[in-house]
């Protein structure tokens, strides 16, 4: 008995120095080492599961390297924003924003690796989260990108009868596009 106690106590004393499940989860508690963080996914997963946590998480992750020219890293983001997305339904997350920019750079980066898949994550983003403008312009930059001008067009003035805003992103978007920019929204704009 006193042998099993000892070791409960050890993984009480573990538990206890890691995050603490009960706190309140916020972006300074998690964890982003580029390693595992399985442990830090399923923090989010068993407290709150919300977007926020979701897309801090994955910005810190993001910070820890350069996803263009790391391989491996690129690898690994992939499946934390595919966990990510399979973790939160559209249903119940279509309107936060959070949730619209997870989905957004699971495209972008499936298009480092994929292009006819960044397609098909950029077409579930814009069906999912169609109130948004970014989304919209996205995936209209991701068509130009592949040298889809019509597609590009054809996005932006759908964006804009849909009424997603805002509504300003959408216009200066046609402005540059129209102006044959390679960039849609230049860094301020954004």
């Amino acid at each position: 008995i006193a042998s099993i106690m000892n070791r409960v106590r050890d993984l009480k004393n573990k538990y206890r120095n890691e995050d603490n499940i009960t706190d309140e989860l916020n972006c300074t508690k998690i964890s982003a080492d580029t390693t595992d963080n399985s442990g830090t996914v399923n923090q989010i997963m068993m407290t709150t599961n919300n977007p926020e946590d979701w897309l801090c998480f994955l910005l810190r992750l993001e910070k820890k390297g350069i996803p263009q020219m790391d391989l491996s890293m690129l690898n690994r983001l992939i499946g934390r924003y595919s966990q990510a997305v399979t973790a939160l339904p559209a249903e119940k997350h279509s309107e936060d924003e959070s949730y619209a920019r997870i989905l957004v750079r699971f495209a972008e980066l499936k298009a480092l690796q994929d292009p006819e898949e960044a397609r098909d994550q950029f077409h579930l983003a814009r069906l999912n989260c169609k109130k948004f403008a970014f989304v919209h312009v996205a995936f209209a930059q991701f068509e130009l990108s592949q040298g889809n001008l019509k597609k590009c067009k054809q996005l932006l003035q759908k964006a804009v009868e849909c009424s997603a805003v805002p509504l300003e992103m959408l216009e200066t978007a046609l402005q540059n596009f129209h102006a044959q920019k390679k960039q849609l929204l230049s860094d301020e704009e954004k």
